[in-house]
């Protein structure tokens, strides 16, 4: 027998996870096309091998756990092969992205029961453990329009082989944040260190069209409701709000607001990374509680820390204070006192 409803109330069906996902995926295009013409071939192949790493790793741990493959097709592994790719330098050899894809997978992901259960995003996982153990392979940064064509890129990620007459210190150079963290230590004034080729109008030379295109991605997402606004806007106000501060402060030393925003992978982080459904607060003041510690500790790594870019930390961080946060922050239930 078939029961039918015509009348109210009706609720709206949310969107399935692979509807969500593809969305996610579509985002990223325009950020993931700037980033590819501006630093190469390396940049495809990066994504080809986390991805189908990602896949197959996947496939595998359902098979041993006798869950059905089809999870597959929910495009959570893909996303996370793909946001670890992004994050690599376009000069690593092939088995960077592998490693990677599969202790983002393995480790991160099933091993604590799969999509919906890990604690921490997969995919900064994977890259800090590939930060840690291999510091210098993923040094391996290009300048924008200095890279290899499609032949050479692959030739030299699987060999290790490099064109005639090339060297990989002629291919590879500093990111800015990188030369900033530098050459401060050498006591050069930030507007000398800007006056690089390596800096645009704003930011990095290169990484501000990046990031403007991943915003562009990230503003779209919002807008058809697959991620809420908080965590982007907080981790955004969190970074300029605290780079603001410094800079008005001694701006020979710290860099402006609109240089941290748009360098490195903050819009990236912002919209595509933190705002993972899983790994995040999902109360609303504690989005933008997560949003807003996610920034300042991206700023205070970019600054005093050890690397030059601080949005994997963060991330990860802010993951292990997530549930707490949420406890805390836990919206009153209709009719319920004080």
């Amino acid at each position: 027998m078939e029961f039918r409803t015509y009348s109210s109330p009706h609720l709206p069906v949310s969107d399935s996870v692979p509807v969500m996902m593809q969305r996610v995926l579509l985002a990223l295009l325009p950020g993931t096309i700037c980033f590819t013409w501006l630093f190469g071939a390396g940049v495809i192949i990066n994504l080809l091998l986390a991805s189908i790493t990602a896949l197959v790793a996947e496939a595998a741990v359902l098979k041993l756990r006798k869950r059905p493959v089809t999870t597959l097709l929910d495009g959570s592994a893909l996303l996370t092969g793909v946001l670890l790719a992004l994050a690599l330098p376009p000069l690593t050899p092939w088995w960077i992205p592998v490693v990677g894809s599969l202790f983002a997978i393995v480790i991160a992901k099933q091993l604590y029961g799969g999509l919906g259960y890990n604690p921490f995003n997969p995919a900064m996982a994977g890259y800090v453990v590939l930060l840690i153990s291999f510091p210098l392979e993923l040094t391996l940064w290009s300048a924008p329009g200095m890279h290899m064509g499609l032949v050479d890129s692959v030739i030299y990620a699987f060999t290790g082989s490099l064109p005639e007459q090339q060297t990989l210190d002629a291919l590879t150079s500093a990111t800015p944040m990188d030369s900033i963290k530098t050459r401060l230590g050498l006591s050069e004034t930030l507007s000398e260190i800007q006056g690089s080729p390596l800096f645009g109008s704003f930011a990095g030379a290169g990484w501000e069209w990046i990031n403007l295109w991943f915003l562009v991605g990230g503003l779209w997402l919002i807008k058809m409701r697959v991620i809420q606004w908080q965590i982007p806007v907080g981790m955004l106000l969190g970074l300029a709000g605290i780079a603001f501060v410094f800079h008005a402060f001694d701006p020979d030393t710290y860099s402006s607001p609109l240089f941290q925003v748009f360098s490195g992978a903050a819009m990236l982080g912002a919209f595509f990374i933190a705002t993972d459904p899983v790994s995040a607060c999902t109360t609303p003041r504690g989005r933008i509680y997560f949003g807003l510690g996610i920034g300042v500790l991206v700023y205070i790594i970019r600054t005093w820390g050890g690397y030059p870019d601080g949005v994997a930390f963060a991330v990860l961080l802010m993951n292990m204070a997530a549930p707490t946060i949420d406890h805390y922050t836990r919206p009153r239930v209709f009719g319920e006192k004080g």
